[in-house]
């Protein structure tokens, strides 16, 4: 079954709360009979790039080999593999936590993939057994995330691996 996204446009939303039910739902409606994790990433990617604003970098870093490795995404080419506790990315797969960054270079040891990116959010995926990786997006303006987005990309990140089957050579039990 075939599903394309339909909602309003971002501006549409009075919040970023309402822009993230309406995003939640969508992609509910997305992984709908449909559990492949290669589909869902990029299709995931694809609906963040298209529903939130002022973004110029949305995807996966998976965990494969020990490492981070690029996955589905929408924007520039990207960094392709990123080591544990590396840059903003690294960081929240190695701490399992959420980050919010509100100016890029300022973070320590941020890898600029992109020169123009100046914000990021990244939120860890994880089943109970394995960390999958990384849900990381990435915008040109500075502050760009607050807590509201952090709230909604754990809930688009708790969807979308409840979702998904799993193959066993993507995840570190580390």
């Amino acid at each position: 079954m075939s599903h394309s996204p339909t909602s309003p446009v971002p501006s549409a939303f009075p919040d970023t709360a309402s822009r993230y039910r309406a995003l939640h739902s969508e992609l509910a409606g997305l992984l709908t009979d449909e559990r492949d994790w290669l589909v869902n990433l990029a299709n995931t990617s694809a609906l963040l790039n298209l529903r939130l604003p002022e973004l110029n970098w949305v995807g996966f870093y998976l965990w494969r080999g020990g490492e981070l490795v690029l996955g589905p995404f929408q924007g520039k080419p990207a960094c392709v593999r990123i080591a544990r506790g590396r840059g903003v990315c690294g960081t929240a797969a190695a701490s399992r936590s959420s980050i919010v960054v509100a100016d890029v270079h300022q973070f320590p040891g941020h890898i600029a993939c992109d020169a123009a990116s100046a914000s990021e959010a990244v939120i860890p995926l994880a089943l109970p057994d394995r960390q999958l990786g990384v849900l990381d997006l990435d915008s040109p303006h500075t502050n760009r995330f607050e807590d509201a987005d952090r709230i909604g990309l754990e809930a688009v990140a708790r969807l979308l691996i409840s979702g998904t089957d799993w193959p066993a050579e993507i995840g570190d039990r580390a």
